[in-house]
C-alpha cells in the first residue's frame, strides 16, 4: 500500500468548493492510482454513510467516483495501462453502524438513480453492487486494542480490551481499492466524526460499537466534543495503526460542509484524500472554525427543529440534545420538535 499521507487537500473556508473541483480531484487521484498500481484496480469498494449523513455530499462523491470508472477511466488512463482493462467491480456499502438500512428512496436520491435501480446491475463495463452492514451478523475481529486505553479513556472504571471489528466484506474482500468517504464534523461520542470511524463504528460490530459508546459516555461528551485528540480516538487510532495501515488498500475521502450566512444552502468548505491521519487532522481543524456556533452566555431556552427526513428515530432525535446542551444554562430549557 502506498504511503502517501495528505494527497490532496482543497479548503475555501470563505467560499465553496464547486462539483467541477471535486471531480476533477477525484479523477486524477483515481488515474493515478491506476498508474501507480502493479496490478489493474478492478474491484473497488465504496464506504460512503448512511442518509443520515446526506448533506456529507458523500452521495455525490460516490457518484463521481463511478462515473470514473463508468465513463472516463481509459481517457485518463496511461497508455500503458490499457492492456489491462476488464469488467470492474463497484460495490457500495454505507457504513450503517446501528442505524436501520437505507429505503430505495433515500439511496435513489443519495446516490443517484442509474447507480441504486436494480440493486445489482451492469454499467457498460461496470458491476455496481449495494450490500447492507449487519452490524450483529457480518463482522469479523481483526485485532483487540490493549485493556489499558480503554482504563485511560474511562479513568479506571473498565479495563478490558476494545475488539476492533469490520465488516467481513472490508476485510475478507480482496479489493484492489477501498475508499473511506464521509463528511468531518463535531461529534458527541468521537470528538470529530470520520476517519477511522467510519470503518471500526460505520462498519464494525456490536461489540465494538457498544464498548465505544460507552467509553465515550464515561469520558463525558464535555470532555469529547470538538477535539480530534482524545481517549477514545486513541484507541480506534491504535487500531489503525496495527492493524490496516499496510494490510488495506485503503483511502480516506474527507469533506468539510457548512451553511451559507447568507443563502442557507449548504457548501463544501474542505475536500481531502489521504491514507493515514494527516488529510483527517486537516479536515478538523476546518470544521472548528466553520460547524461551532460560539455563544457570548448560555441560552435559557432552545427550539429544535429535526428534519423528518434525517431524524427518523429517537437515538437519531437525541442530536437534538448532543448538538446543543454545551450551550444551554444550568435550569435552561430544550423544546424538540421532531416531525418524523
Amino acid at each position: 500500500m502506498r504511503n502517501d499521507g495528505i494527497i490532496c487537500a482543497v479548503e475555501h473556508p470563505k467560499g465553496s468548493i464547486q462539483d467541477s473541483e471535486i471531480k476533477t480531484c477525484l479523477h486524477n487521484f483515481l488515474s493515478s492510482v491506476d498508474d501507480q498500481q502493479f496490478s489493474p484496480v478492478n474491484k473497488i469498494l465504496l464506504l460512503p454513510p448512511d442518509f443520515t449523513r446526506y448533506h456529507s455530499q458523500a452521495g455525490k462523491i460516490t457518484q463521481f467516483i463511478a462515473d470514473y470508472f463508468i465513463n472516463h477511466r481509459d481517457n485518463l488512463r496511461s497508455d500503458d495501462n490499457h492492456q489491462k482493462k476488464k469488467q470492474v467491480e463497484i460495490t457500495i456499502l454505507p457504513a450503517l453502524g446501528t442505524h436501520a438500512p437505507m429505503t430505495k428512496e433515500q439511496m435513489s436520491v443519495m446516490f443517484g438513480d442509474e447507480l441504486v435501480s436494480g440493486g445489482k446491475k451492469n454499467v457498460g463495463d461496470v458491476k455496481v453492487e449495494f450490500l447492507v452492514h449487519n452490524w450483529r451478523e457480518d463482522v469479523v475481529t481483526i485485532g483487540n486494542v490493549p485493556a489499558k486505553l480503554v482504563r485511560d479513556a474511562t479513568d479506571g472504571l473498565l479495563s478490558v480490551p476494545w475488539p476492533a471489528q469490520l465488516n467481513r466484506k472490508v476485510w475478507e474482500g480482496g479489493h484492489d481499492l477501498i475508499l473511506s468517504i464521509g463528511q468531518v464534523v463535531p461529534h458527541e461520542v468521537m470528538g470529530m466524526a470520520n476517519f477511522n470511524k467510519n470503518l471500526f463504528v460505520g462498519c464494525g460490530g456490536v461489540e465494538a460499537i457498544n464498548l465505544s459508546h460507552f467509553i465515550g459516555a464515561v469520558h463525558g461528551m464535555e470532555r469529547m466534543m470538538g477535539k480530534a485528540d482524545n481517549p477514545l480516538r486513541d484507541i480506534l487510532n491504535y487500531a489503525s495503526e496495527h492493524f490496516l495501515q499496510k494490510k488495506l488498500p485503503l483511502f480516506y475521502i474527507l469533506t468539510v460542509v457548512a451553511l451559507n450566512d447568507v443563502s442557507n444552502e449548504v457548501e463544501v468548505k474542505g475536500f481531502y484524500i489521504g491514507n493515514d491521519i494527516e488529510c483527517y487532522k486537516m479536515a478538523c481543524e476546518l470544521s472548528l472554525n466553520v460547524n461551532f456556533t460560539m455563544v457570548e452566555r448560555p441560552l435559557s431556552k432552545v427550539v429544535c427543529l429535526l428534519d423528518p427526513d434525517e431524524f427518523h428515530s429517537t437515538w437519531l432525535g437525541n442530536k437534538a440534545i448532543y448538538r446543543t446542551r454545551m450551550a444551554i444554562e444550568d435550569g435552561g430549557h430544550l423544546i424538540v420538535l421532531a416531525p418524523g
